[in-house]
């Protein structure tokens, strides 16, 4: 027998999805289409149950069911009641009047007992078969989640199996070629498995770098405001000291009218004077 490829495994998802509509929300037709039967066309119904009959979500269900448990609670009660007391009237109106003794009283009462023993037995099977029925429908639609996430994925595969086809296809014309620029992409398997290997640890290594990096930022950053704050007084001391000695300057300047240009001109005639005077007195010699 022939593998299965993922094109017969495809085709038969869809086949059975065609045949077969996996919801827990056809459950309510049969009650649904029941209601629609017995209602008057001219008679008004109620919002609410038209919606929750359109629109049928597990929430929708749930508050239904709660809905309906209250409402059968409160029949019951009214049931029991009604009918005890039409029983008790009968009894007293008939002709002749039904007369109870006391043994009878006790003998129904252990049949009253005995019945609500077998009811309660009764509901509890009923309440674990139903919270069984609820765990299985909640691991049913987790399945079918799974199944339906998965038959997406396995729609996509064939695309990509093609694309990944035509890369293998490239690279060993590439490599039969010869024509590759890069000399890693023409060394063998167990060299360039080697060579992704030591990649990943150099990767690593600078990825453990750049995170004790990372840790140092914090450190690294209150430092810098303390060297700043420590730095501003430095700052503008520095800056009005600049301006003390501009200003010195200028009164200075003014003080003495421009006879410091003045002697600084003659400096500089000086020491030319002097100098052309001394490489006379050496060529002399």
């Amino acid at each position: 027998m022939a593998p299965l490829t993922s094109k017969d495994v495809l085709a038969r998802l869809r086949s059975l999805a065609a045949n077969q509509e996996i919801s827990i929300l056809k459950l309510s037709e049969p009650i649904s289409a029941a209601i629609t039967q017995l209602q008057d066309p001219h008679q008004r119904t109620s919002d609410i149950s038209t919606s929750s009959l359109d629109a049928t979500t597990p929430s929708s269900l749930e508050a239904d069911l709660t809905h309906y448990r209250e409402l059968f609670a409160k029949l019951r009660f009214s049931y029991v009641e009604q009918v005890s007391k039409e029983k008790f009237i009968r009894a007293i109106v008939g002709d002749p009047p039904l007369i109870v003794s006391p043994q009878e009283n006790v003998d129904l009462e252990k049949e009253n007992l005995e019945a609500k023993a077998t009811l309660k037995a009764l509901k509890t099977e009923v309440a674990d078969m139903v919270a069984e029925l609820e765990e299985k429908a909640k691991d049913l639609s987790r399945k079918y989640e799974r199944v339906s996430v998965e038959t997406v994925k396995l729609e996509e595969l064939p695309g990509k199996i093609a694309n990944l086809e035509n890369a293998i296809a490239e690279l060993r014309e590439t490599q039969a070629s010869g024509s590759s620029s890069n000399p890693e992409l023409n060394l063998p398997l167990t060299k360039t498995l080697d060579l992704v290997e030591s990649k990943k640890r150099r990767r690593a290594e600078l990825d453990r770098q750049l995170e004790q990096l990372q840790n140092q930022v914090p450190r690294k950053k209150k430092e810098l405001d303390r060297l700043q704050a420590e730095l501003q007084p430095l700052e503008t001391k520095r800056q009005n000291s600049m301006a003390a000695a501009k200003e010195a300057k200028r009164r200075k300047e003014a003080a003495l009218g421009g006879i410091e240009d003045d002697l600084e001109e003659r400096g500089r005639w000086f020491r030319a004077a002097e100098t052309s005077l001394r490489q006379i007195l050496e060529s002399e010699i």
